[in-house]
């Protein structure tokens, strides 16, 4: 039988706000809590064990902070798809968490419906950015720099700036390959180009491009 709720880890220290998220979560009919964490250690201590498709991880953590427990988390499984929970003022980690190849960034204070869609988006494969994140990284993005990963953006093809668009937009390479009636293995091969081209190593790297090269609104 097709498993149709999404797999949920929730690893945030404060109990009252894993308990609110998660009734909300369970409610909403279309996840399952598989497991809760205090501290990253705790959560890397269960993470063989539980399998899931998404991780809602805090960054303000005692014992392990949630960039040292993606670190390690990553490495033992590249392909987990772990969701950012980020405080206004936190926004220095992005780069850091991006690097590490965290799938999205979520305000401790979204709404609801805004949590539900950023776990649909990220266990299908995409990735999904706060928009109100995404703006305190467009003024961040005015003084700082991203290491090794700037190249010339007129090497992009005009098709490339169109998959590089969606790709900003969380659509995964399937959804993708839908919108503009072509097929999947198209789509594979002009997204390995741009990450070629552009010197970005994961999707979050390459949302974090485009908007410094102003290639994408917010």
């Amino acid at each position: 039988m097709e498993r149709t709720q999404n797999r949920v880890i929730l690893v945030d220290d404060h109990s009252l706000f894993r308990r609110g998220l998660k009734g909300l979560l369970t409610a909403s009919g279309t996840c399952t809590i598989v497991a809760e964490a205090a501290d990253g250690q705790q959560f890397l201590d269960l993470l063989d064990h539980t399998p899931a498709d998404v991780v809602l991880l805090d960054i303000d953590m005692p014992r392990l902070n949630g960039i040292q427990a993606a670190e390690q988390a990553l490495a033992r499984i590249p392909d987990l798809k772990i969701i950012t929970l980020s405080m206004h003022g936190e926004d220095q980690y992005y780069f850091r968490m991006v690097g590490l190849g965290v799938k999205g960034f979520l305000l401790k204070n979204s709404e609801i419906d805004e949590v539900l869609s950023a776990i649909n988006t990220v266990s299908r494969g995409g990735s999904y950015f706060s928009q109100e994140l995404l703006q305190n990284l467009v003024g961040s993005l005015k003084t700082s720099r991203i290491p090794e990963t700037e190249k010339d953006t007129d090497t992009l093809s005009e098709r490339e700036r169109e998959i590089l668009l969606l790709i900003c937009q969380g659509l995964s390479n399937h959804e993708i390959a839908d919108k503009l009636f072509i097929s999947k293995r198209t789509v594979d091969k002009h997204r390995a180009n741009i990450l070629d081209k552009t010197n970005c190593r994961n999707t979050a790297n390459l949302v974090v491009y485009a908007i410094k090269n102003s290639l994408v609104e917010i």
